[in-house]
């Protein structure tokens, strides 16, 4: 039997170890590693795990995929073997006996940290002891600590929605890939609803489904976090997400990319949404790989569940071949990189062959990545250059997608895409009634073999638990109160840390950029909610000058003074297009708060049209980009108007 299984391929030999010794193999912190699942018994239970043993990092994800398969099946075996187990079964066993020798605890549900796969064992036993550190500390709390921990048990947390609560719900999830209408069908009976919310994850898409209902003849409002456009009359709403009413009633809500449930950044809000919404039947939009999660979360919430999954309008087919130089592009494709430093070097290139080139990448604003869409549209520019930011909200119907590469920096490496991903952006070729088939291509051959195994490959479905959550002033009010603590920063710490204790079902969200904003807005005389209003403020700490504009206008107010909206001048000189980039994001900021704070930013109206004066100046600044690097190559010049405005062919 030995020589039966060395005589199979080395891929086909690591396939069956690994299923031999429960194991697989994932990515966490930018490394592969082995992730290992099993039991023990102690004290008459059984304690399931599912961890990264402390040896079962397999090296960094560039150093893995240079690896042949028989030294990825040496390494493995290297890495996790029976000694290995035992050592991890030790490790987990002693910490589970510390957690036995408490009294008054769940001990199960303490020990359920023991199942997190993509974690090293040694940091979920920290993590494990830390509770059971908490949970002795909490047998002697006082009556002010046991208000904390009642503030936030959010396993409550559907309840603390009344008005969505009180009512039955009636949920349809519509579910299917890119470029299959999912979408549109549940835009068409909220047209037709007497009353109704549209929730979405951009501010362009608001704005595109605000227009479509205006143009239904519905008298809609439009509100996302820097823009309101309210209609006095208004029977619909078309709005981000995060700026749900849980208070106004309506027939039908629409809540749009609903696997964005499981993003650790902005999930909180489509959480808030399911439990939230006051509407009578809610559409749930998104890609399949969310329905185990919807049912579960709406199991939890309460109402019935209706699924429906829709398959692509049009066919989806890899090229043959890869397309190895930008000589073989073609009018109507699109060339896909992962930052913005690349889209534009990408953008020269293709420019070199005398094609004109609309660029989209995520830090445009919305106005001008739907601008520079449009030229693609009519036909002024003849090839798309795009980060993933063209997966969500473009209508960029492309007659073929090709990837530039299959890897994207994760925040600590770079690693190949998730299948999701890939097929989002891969779902963008194709469009109903104009290209019947849509077409995908890697670049090179290994990026081109790497897309099409992706796109083969079943996305793994969304988790039916810990659904992210973010703190609310209710919240931190309640904490303040209880505990005397002021501190927003440490506030914000307490919840995160009774989440983590209390309930399993939600988790808390992302809160690293909220917390780092707090500690220096917990120096300034300002109010709680104050505070916690600015820590909530889009923008990045990673930008000095936008960094510097929020501490300047955080401390007119802690000085009650007004915060008048400076207008940025010069130039950038050489990195002009990335001084007005960060000059909109700023514009954006101010808009924000003064919406939120209207007597410290009074000139919320003159960000407005800052914003959109600096989104025309980026698409001209683009397009001359464009123009200049053609001239020398006969390309016609590219017409010229805004950003946002209709063109007619």
């Amino acid at each position: 039997m030995t020589d039966t299984i060395e005589a199979l391929p080395p891929e086909i030999q690591l396939d069956d170890y690994l299923a031999a010794h429960n194991a697989t193999i994932v990515t966490t912190e930018g490394s592969h590693a082995v992730s290992v699942h099993g039991e023990l018994e102690l004290n008459g239970q059984r304690i399931p795990y599912h961890l990264v043993p402390d040896e079962g990092f397999l090296g960094k994800s560039g150093k893995w995929r240079k690896l042949d398969a028989e030294a990825r099946l040496a390494l493995v075996k290297e890495r996790w073997n029976d000694a290995a187990r035992l050592k991890m079964e030790g490790q987990l066993a002693a910490c589970a006996r510390q957690v036995f020798e408490v009294q008054g605890v769940d001990h199960l549900r303490v020990l359920s940290a023991f199942l997190a796969k993509y974690e090293r064992a040694k940091a979920r036993c920290t993590i494990t002891l830390d509770r059971v550190a908490a949970a002795r500390s909490q047998q002697n709390v006082s009556q002010a600590v046991a208000k904390t921990r009642d503030a936030v048990n959010l396993s409550l947390y559907p309840e603390s929605f009344a008005t969505a609560y009180a009512m039955q719900r009636h949920f349809i999830a519509v579910l299917g890939p890119t470029n299959s209408g999912k979408t549109h069908a549940a835009m068409e009976h909220l047209q037709k609803a007497k009353s109704g919310v549209y929730l979405a994850p951009l501010r362009l898409l608001a704005l595109e489904n605000y227009t479509r209902l205006q143009q239904a003849g519905i008298a809609v409002s439009l509100i996302t976090g820097e823009q309101r456009k309210l209609h006095p009359d208004a029977t619909h709403v078309a709005s981000t997400v995060e700026m749900l009413n849980p208070e106004r009633q309506v027939e039908v809500a629409v809540i749009d990319e609903i696997q964005l449930l499981d993003d650790p950044d902005r999930g909180a809000a489509w959480t808030a949404a399911v439990c939230g919404v006051p509407a009578q039947t809610i559409y749930l939009v998104g890609a399949p790989e969310a329905r185990e999660a919807i049912e579960s979360l709406v199991a939890r919430v309460g109402g019935t569940l209706e699924v429906r999954t829709l398959e692509r309008k049009t066919a989806l087919q890899m090229d043959k071949a890869p397309l190895l130089s930008l000589k073989n592009l073609r009018p109507g494709d699109v060339l896909i990189a992962f930052s913005r430093r690349e889209v534009l070097n990408w953008r020269d290139k293709v420019i070199e062959q005398g094609l004109s080139v609309s660029a989209i990448y995520g830090n445009l604003s919305p106005e001008v990545r739907q601008s520079q869409a449009e030229r693609f549209v009519a036909g002024e520019t003849q090839v798309v250059v795009a980060t993933d930011a063209i997966g969500m909200g473009l209508n960029t119907p492309a007659r073929r997608i090709i990837f530039t590469t299959a890897s994207k920096w994760d925040g600590y490496a770079e690693g190949v895409i998730q299948a999701a991903l890939a097929k989002q952006i891969a779902g963008r070729a194709g469009r109903f009634g104009k290209h019947e088939t849509g077409f995908v291509a890697g670049f090179d051959g290994v990026t081109h073999k790497t897309i099409s195994a992706l796109l083969r490959q079943k996305p793994e479905p969304l988790p039916e638990s810990g659904f992210f959550v973010a703190p609310g002033l209710k919240y931190l009010e309640a904490i303040a109160e209880a505990t005397g603590e002021g501190k927003l920063k440490s506030l914000l710490s307490l919840f995160a840390r009774h989440i983590n204790v209390h309930d399993e079902f939600f988790l808390p969200a992302n809160l690293s950029e909220q917390m780092a904003k707090a500690e220096w807005l917990d120096a300034l005389p300002l109010s709680l909610a104050d505070r916690f209003t600015f820590s909530l403020c889009p923008v990045s700490t990673k930008i000095a000058m936008l960094e510097t504009a929020l501490h300047d206008w955080a401390e007119q107010r802690a000085r009650k003074r007004t915060a008048p909206l400076l207008r940025m001048v010069g130039s950038g000189g050489r990195n002009e297009l990335q001084y007005l980039e960060d000059s909109c994001k700023l514009y954006a900021a101010y808009a924000w708060l003064a919406y939120r704070m209207p007597d410290t930013f009074p000139d919320g109206e003159m960000a407005q049209l800052l914003m959109q004066s600096t989104s025309e100046r980026i698409d001209a600044l683009l397009q001359v980009q464009n123009s200049q690097k053609r001239k020398g190559r006969g390309g016609a010049e590219p017409a010229s108007r805004k950003p946002g405005s209709r063109h007619r062919r």
